[in-house]
């Protein structure tokens, strides 16, 4: 018998949304952009290809300065990680030892949950409401050391306040709160955590050039920590975690402000005519995320999974508790949600339904 730990054999890996079969699918299942990256991360690949021959600068020097002037901190609190989910890993693996509590809230990013598991960690879930409010904190919540929370939310969408987000810093001071920004920029950064840095040494902020970059094939992420944090989180990374490419164009991309702001523009406008015009058949969550999660019921949301998929639209469908009646939609662009739309009245009609409200 190979000699795997036993934590390792118990868990369950994190399954990502399902890729396309072909070309002529409408991804709408892993909240990918659907916009191309800035010009300027294409001319920054094509500068580096001469360079692929050495090793890359190890702690991603420029694409960290560009990070910290866009989010107007020091380059010392700034990691740069290849995706978020590394960044992630890098706080899982430098905070949690076997036994230790970790904290997340559910439903949510269930990859918080896989990363506890590989550190044999004691992971402990809290339940939002229906509407995915910040729920009372149980008593023993100071007790994790490590705390996981979306803002935006995911699956959900749902926008936090600051004030949500200092209930969990102030409620658990010697646990490192993990506040993850994947989609903040698609709430206009109306409600990041950044500015808290230099308020609590406890915060660490992440972020990633997959969604509203346009780089998810790149993998790059973001980590902001006080300096002193942001020293020890240092030493678990790999040392040459990001490749010359994914370096140029990270750089070039975060300092093309006014391309990211115009793309995330067009991807909030088309959700927010997308989300009325779905919320008159289907329940539909408020969202500050390039994506929708919206209630069509069971079985219906399942029947509707497939027959959208038959028809080349790919969404997200779990068969998991409180999931098990909904998809999520990513927001693609007007034409794209058109035909979503279309397809999804089609389904209502062959099906018999006026709409799936509850």
């Amino acid at each position: 018998m190979l000699s795997l730990r036993p934590a390792i054999r118990a868990m369950s890996a994190y399954v990502p949304g399902e890729k396309a079969g072909g070309d002529d699918f409408i991804v709408l299942n892993a909240n990918e952009n659907p916009y191309p990256p800035s010009p300027q991360a294409f001319a920054a690949i094509n500068a580096a290809l001469n360079k692929l021959a050495w090793y890359p600068e190890s702690s991603s020097r420029d694409a960290r300065d560009a990070a910290a002037a866009v989010f107007n901190v020091a380059p010392e609190t700034v990691l740069v990680t290849n995706s978020s989910d590394e960044m992630l890993r890098i706080i899982a693996q430098a905070c949690l030892s076997p036994g230790d509590r970790a904290a997340a809230f559910t439903p949510s990013f269930t990859f918080y949950r896989t990363l506890c598991q590989v550190q044999n960690a004691d992971f402990r879930e809290i339940a939002f409401p229906d509407d995915f409010s910040l729920p009372a904190l149980p008593a023993d919540f100071a007790e994790a050391k490590v705390i996981f929370f979306p803002n935006p939310g995911a699956p959900s969408g749902t926008v936090y306040e600051l004030a949500d987000l200092e209930k969990l810093l102030t409620a658990a001071p010697d646990a490192v709160v993990v506040i993850d920004e994947a989609y903040a920029d698609f709430d206009r950064n109306a409600h990041s955590a950044v500015p808290l840095l230099g308020k609590y040494a406890n915060l660490i902020v992440t972020r990633t050039l997959s969604k509203s970059y346009s780089l998810a094939g790149l993998r790059v992420g973001l980590g902001f920590a006080a300096p002193a944090l942001a020293t020890e989180l240092h030493k678990v990374r790999d040392y040459y975690n990001l490749d010359q490419l994914a370096q140029a164009a990270a750089a070039a991309a975060l300092r093309d402000q006014n391309y990211l702001r115009e793309n995330c523009e067009k991807i909030i406008a088309t959700r927010e005519w997308f989300a009325a015009a779905l919320a008159a058949t289907a329940k539909v969550w408020t969202s500050g995320a390039n994506f929708v999660l919206a209630r069509f019921g069971k079985p219906a949301a399942a029947d509707l999974y497939q027959y959208l998929k038959d028809r080349k639209i790919l969404t997200r469908y779990w068969n998991a508790p409180r999931l098990d009646d909904c998809l999520r939609i990513t927001i693609g662009t007007d034409a794209q949600m058109r035909a979503t739309l279309a397809a999804i009245s089609a389904f209502a009609t062959d099906n018999g339904r006026v709409n799936f409200r509850r």
